[in-house]
């Protein structure tokens, strides 16, 4: 929970030596709006262009100001939840773990440049074993596009839900028959070929990944 922003911007003045009636002129209020605001509770909040203003001048989070937590973000960013759960390139993780997590953040027009799929319909999973090295590696982040599966399943890397555990395969396709080859890109795991495509059963598409650099 964030402080009264009356003592927060009371403070700021006092640490970078600013003075109530030099904020009020650059609001282009009277020289005793911001004096007024501080000590007398006038106005009960400030109007949301000062508050932006006083953000900037200050550099603070705007939230600090009495702004909601949302104005911290940075304009053009989309937020995409973390999913909880890791997807297997090994063993499996259970479907079950599945809840929501922090969000990660991504430029708007890079996001709309990889997908269609709004926001809503994206999530980031953790990759857990080494079945997908060296494309993927344990400990990877891989951005899931849940939009993007059986309708318009292609070649491509998808995570898949088989006996109530998350996977993370290449899928090969043969459209003749409606059949289609789990792969893994370690040569170490074998491969689940010829699969009939309905038994696929498909939660999304891997689109991007990151991983940390040692």
């Amino acid at each position: 929970m964030h402080p009264d922003p009356r003592f927060v911007l009371e403070q700021l003045c006092a640490e970078r030596g600013e003075d109530f009636a030099g904020l009020s002129r650059m609001l282009g209020r009277n020289p005793a709006y911001i004096q007024q605001f501080v000590r007398r509770g006038v106005p009960r909040k400030l109007k949301e262009e000062e508050r932006k203003k006083l953000a900037r001048f200050f550099e603070v989070p705007e939230s600090l100001l009495g702004g909601p937590p949302e104005a911290d973000r940075p304009s053009g960013l989309v937020p995409v939840k973390r999913t909880l759960v890791q997807a297997s390139a090994g063993p499996g993780s259970f479907a079950g773990e599945e809840r929501a997590g922090p969000y990660f953040a991504f430029d708007e027009r890079w996001l709309k440049a990889l997908t269609k799929s709004a926001s809503s319909k994206l999530s980031i999973i953790r990759v857990d074993g080494d079945s997908m090295a060296p494309t993927l590696k344990a400990g990877d982040d891989i951005l899931v596009d849940l939009g993007d599966c059986l309708e318009r399943l292609r070649d491509g890397i998808y995570v898949l839900r088989a006996d109530d555990v998350l996977v993370v395969k290449r899928l090969a396709l043969n459209l003749i028959g409606r059949r289609v080859t789990v792969q893994s890109d370690n040569p170490a795991y074998p491969d689940w070929p010829d699969c009939a495509l309905d038994s696929i059963h498909c939660i999304g598409r891997v689109i991007w990944s990151g991983r940390r650099i040692d």
